[in-house]
């Protein structure tokens, strides 16, 4: 993939107010983005174009949101307005409503003063990117205006959080309930505040719900997946059974069960694949350079092929594709079941999970059995200028060293900061002082000078 000017992995991302979260620049990319999809889908069979917009609860949501609205019509596509919904669910009724294209305005699990806009394919997946190359060869062409006979309308979709509540229960059997189960939602005070709370009590759950009442600014503070001890507090203090804790834009889980422990994305894709594979075939699992070795080395026991991505859930579902496996997911609670959806989904992840649970009739300590998360020792070191670690003999040879040491019973990850001039030195290890040991190794070679 060529170099990007504005595009990141997620769409365009950054402070409020800075050299792309701006109205100026939305309005360029909502134009960028409508002139584009105009020729993409001349043979549409629609007089124009549509698109939706989706957004979380950030203050800056509504600016950014009437911007695009006006660069869109102006380059002729029509816009449905959804208000505050989960990234999932702008990717579900884009595919629903056989749109040209969703937009997400959100910055995921980041502070309030962050915004991003990002977007989806008529089929609710990440734009391909020959079509995020041609949008940013067009955002800095002056900004034009199609006729008044074809410019585009905008109208407000009311039951759109209607229409993504029913998506998310019709991905839980119609044979089981949640009846009885005391479940705690933690939205992050984000786009699922007026939705996931719906879910689960909907299908049967006494809901009691946190996080649920943003106020433009509060958004992932202090709550949360980004914060799951407040969940795990509320848990316990109410005596529930779960709890369910989602990030800004719905897209990431951690769960916490009635002792306040916490479980990370990693158990909960454990949990999730278990019950795929007891009722039939998994042909295969994706992960990411972070994902915990224990869960590689319990897939590889369990006769379930296990691959690695680079960290983020575009590279996973890029991989799940390639090979036509199903599932996959992050330790940090991005988890993708393409049985039920085209992309990562929060609340449907939690269904799935409770699915497991629900037909073993098993707590989720017991169901995750003897499935054990290696320790892991990470040490940042400064990485002087000039020095190429990747072809550094003194590094690789201790990393021969830790790696032989290790056998089996660890692994060994390096890797460059992607913000800072810094070397990331990550081990994970049967045992906590091994990892401990072998990472102090490998940062050893920095502290003597990187000799």
């Amino acid at each position: 993939m060529s170099e990007r000017k504005y595009f990141g992995t997620d769409g365009v991302r950054g402070e409020v107010g800075g050299p792309v979260i701006n109205a100026e620049f939305a309005l360029r990319l909502g134009y960028a983005a409508g002139r584009v999809l105009v020729r993409e889908n001349a043979n549409s069979g629609y007089s124009r174009p549509r698109v939706l917009i989706g957004k979380d609860t950030r203050i800056s949501g509504y600016m950014l949101e009437s911007a695009l609205e006006a660069g869109l019509s102006a380059a002729g596509i029509d816009v449905l307005l959804a208000g505050p919904l989960p990234t999932p669910g702008v990717a579900y009724l884009t595919r629903t409503f056989r749109l040209a294209a969703g937009v997400v305005i959100s910055a995921s699990h980041n502070p309030f003063n962050d915004n991003g806009i990002k977007f989806f394919s008529s089929k609710g997946m990440k734009l391909p990117d020959a079509t995020e190359a041609a949008i940013e060869a067009e955002i800095d062409q002056p900004l034009g205006c199609v006729g008044s006979q074809e410019l585009g309308r905008a109208r407000r979709l009311d039951d759109a959080a209607g229409r993504y509540i029913e998506f998310c229960k019709g991905t839980f059997p119609n044979d089981l309930n949640l009846n009885g189960l005391k479940i705690v939602v933690d939205a992050a005070h984000g786009a699922a505040y007026h939705i996931a709370p719906h879910v689960f009590r909907e299908l049967g759950a006494q809901v009691f719900a946190i996080g649920c009442e943003p106020d433009g600014f509060n958004i992932n503070e202090g709550v949360g997946a980004m914060h799951p001890e407040s969940l795990a507090r509320e848990v316990k203090a109410r005596g529930a059974d779960f709890g369910v804790a989602l990030d800004g834009d719905a897209d990431r889980i951690q769960m916490v069960d009635r002792d306040g422990r916490i479980y990370n994305g990693d158990e909960l894709l454990f949990a999730i694949v278990r019950e795929r594979l007891e009722a039939g075939k998994v042909d295969g699992v994706v992960g990411t350079l972070m994902t915990n070795f224990g869960l590689e080395r319990k897939f590889n026991s369990m006769g379930v092929p296990f691959e690695r991505a680079n960290v983020g859930d575009r590279y996973v579902l890029e991989q799940m594709q390639a090979r036509g496996w199903l599932y996959g997911g992050e330790s940090s609670g991005h988890l993708l079941c393409l049985d039920c959806h085209t992309t990562g989904d929060g609340i449907i992840a939690a269904l799935q999970v409770l699915k497991a649970l629900r037909r073993s009739g098993q707590s989720l300590p017991e169901w995750l059995g003897d499935l054990k998360m290696y320790p892991q020792k990470m040490i940042n070191v400064p990485l002087t200028p000039g020095i190429d670690w990747q072809t550094h003999a003194g590094l690789a040879r201790a990393r021969a060293e830790v790696e032989a040491d290790l056998g089996e019973r660890g692994r060994v990850l390096i890797r460059a900061s992607g913000t800072e001039p810094k070397l990331r030195l990550m081990v994970e290890a049967a045992d906590a002082d091994l990892a401990e040991r072998s990472a102090k190794k490998l940062a050893a070679v920095s502290e003597g000078g990187w000799q």
